[in-house]
């Protein structure tokens, strides 16, 4: 049995790559967590009391500190803004990028090199110049690596959020698997001894699945997601997802139906009218039965084109005859058809829920719903990271 690994967690956040370790079964302490967000930090130390967490620049930490904290492992999620089109791929000319470049201008210095890492970030990192200097400086610590473009589709969870990821072994050490220097489309087959643990009610992702996600996503960024505007190869690629019988209900996710004040606090989360008149043709719906929902951001609740899905919470009126009954309505007509849908934004902890987040994750009651939107949306999925950690450290 492997021995208690310290790890050290960059770009804690809210704790997905913590949540994602207890996750994984692999006996692990996270010595150090590093943020710079207070938001995010409030919520880390809500849930992770007892972690010590750094609130500071990763630039402000000195070799000596680092090296003092003799860890085995580093997780991180660098700032993924310079690598989006929204955020212009500045790469590593971005200021956002600087924290990422010292950790690898650190990383050969280090008095002894951590003998594994995980990194995730968005799509479009693959083809950043950051990511070039990251596998140069792998290559040259003698590092045995593995990247691949994963989204929670992959594990059977009804959210399309394709990333990156690379996990990396310290020499000696090598993978259970057959490395590639191709970027993976899925899960890598583990030897026969480690594969039936890492493929227990696993589903694997294709290349064409991948594919899918990756047009989602770009259309995500350029704001064109769209429902009755969508093209025949939108509806096609929706009837596809939702006819997975591999991915589960979004109902599985959902809270559970509540009544009294309850119930009056999800009626909360309907869209405005306002909302309604204006994005009724730009929104991506779903149902509870759906199998698929987009992405979800940090401007979700608070931007509604291409933030992520909204759910249809009634689900005895038809969708499509709405939506066709529009043209030839007025203004007050096409509001009272579309209130007929209880369309409404998915709440916090039901996005918690589709991103691998337990049950025993909470928010401190100070976080807004518009700071709690927005901390997930710059989060990770658990249940990705988690199957990863499962390859590395196992």
């Amino acid at each position: 049995m492997m021995e208690c690994l310290r790890v050290l967690e960059l770009y804690s956040g809210i704790g997905g790559m913590h949540y994602a370790l207890k996750e994984s079964g692999v006996a692990g302490k996270v010595v150090a967590a590093v943020d710079v967000n207070t938001t995010a930090n409030e919520i880390y130390r809500r849930n992770f009391p007892d972690t010590p967490l750094w609130p500071k620049t990763i630039e402000g930490i000195t070799l000596d500190e680092f090296n003092k904290l003799a860890f085995d492992v580093i997780l991180m999620s660098p700032p993924c803004q310079p690598f989006t089109r929204i955020g212009l791929r500045g790469d590593i000319a971005d200021p956002r990028t600087k924290s990422f470049l010292y950790i690898l201008d650190l990383l050969p210095r280090l008095a002894v090199l951590p003998r594994f890492i995980l990194l995730e970030n968005v799509k479009g990192f693959e083809t950043s110049s950051a990511r070039e200097s990251l596998l140069q400086t792998l290559k040259n610590c003698g590092y045995t690596f593995q990247e691949i473009m994963l989204s929670p589709t992959s594990l059977g969870i009804p959210n399309s959020r394709l990333r990156y990821f690379l996990i990396a072994k310290a020499a000696p050490g090598r993978f259970s698997f057959r490395t590639s220097p191709e970027i993976l489309q899925s899960f890598p087959w583990a030897s026969e001894r480690n594969t039936s643990d890492l493929n227990t009610a696993s589903h694997t992702s294709c290349p064409n699945t991948c594919r899918q996600e990756e047009e989602v996503e770009e259309d995500m960024e350029r704001g064109s997601v769209l429902y009755k505007l969508e093209t025949a190869q939108d509806a096609e690629r929706k009837s596809y997802q939702n006819s997975d019988q591999s991915v589960q209900q979004i109902q599985d996710f959902l809270e559970p139906r509540m009544k009294g004040e309850a119930e009056e606090e999800m009626a909360s989360y309907l869209l405005t009218p306002k909302t309604l008149l204006r994005y009724a043709l730009l929104m991506d719906i779903v149902t509870p039965a759906c199998r698929r929902s987009v992405c979800f951001t940090k401007g979700y609740g608070h931007y509604v084109e291409g933030t992520g899905s909204v759910l249809q919470s009634c689900v005895e009126t038809e969708m499509e005859s709405v939506f066709k009954a529009l043209d030839q309505l007025s203004e007050e007509e096409k509001l009272q058809q579309l209130v007929r849908l209880k369309l409404r934004y998915f709440t916090p902890r039901e996005i918690a829920n589709l991103m691998g987040f337990p049950q025993s994750f909470t928010f401190p009651d100070q976080i807004s719903i518009k700071q709690r939107y927005r901390v997930l949306g710059n989060s990770l999925n658990v249940r990705v990271v988690a199957r990863l950690l499962q390859l590395l450290l196992s």
